[in-house]
């Protein structure tokens, strides 16, 4: 099996099977929604943060299969990070998205790396972790 089949069975596999898909019942959560104009995908985020750290993370959104296995993968990888960790993944995947490669604990996220070579798709990729960043100003603003 080539790497890109690989890759490509993981990003199906996060779209068809979700984790992390719902929403919290409580309002002890920060809420993020965006969405891509371009293409018509939208995200909800929300992420629950106990003193600087990411307890748990979860999304409901609309979109093509690497927009919503993008969310899926973030909010895996997220949970138990502390802020400055979850910022420095949003920076590194950034970077995956202009053709560098950092490592990433949470495996999965290299998958991701060839949607650089479509320009078009990036926007796709990259919108939840663009919630990510979003929802961590929130919390620091609002000191939690």
């Amino acid at each position: 099996m080539q790497l890109d089949d690989l890759y490509r069975r993981v990003i199906m596999d996060h779209y068809k099977n979700p984790r992390n898909r719902g929403k919290f019942e409580s309002d002890e959560a920060v809420t993020i929604d965006l969405n891509n104009p371009t293409c018509g995908d939208k995200i909800s985020l929300q992420m629950q943060v106990e003193g600087g750290v990411v307890k748990n993370a979860k999304f409901l959104g609309e979109g093509c299969s690497i927009s919503l296995s993008s969310a899926s993968m973030m909010t895996d990888a997220v949970k138990g990070k502390t802020l400055e960790e979850a910022l420095r993944m949003a920076e590194d995947f950034s970077s995956l998205m202009k053709g560098e490669h950092p490592e990433f604990e949470y495996e999965d996220i290299e998958a991701l790396s060839g949607v650089n070579k479509f320009p078009a798709r990036i926007k796709c990729a990259t919108l939840a972790w663009n919630a990510l960043r979003k929802g961590i100003e929130q919390t620091q603003k609002n000191g939690k």
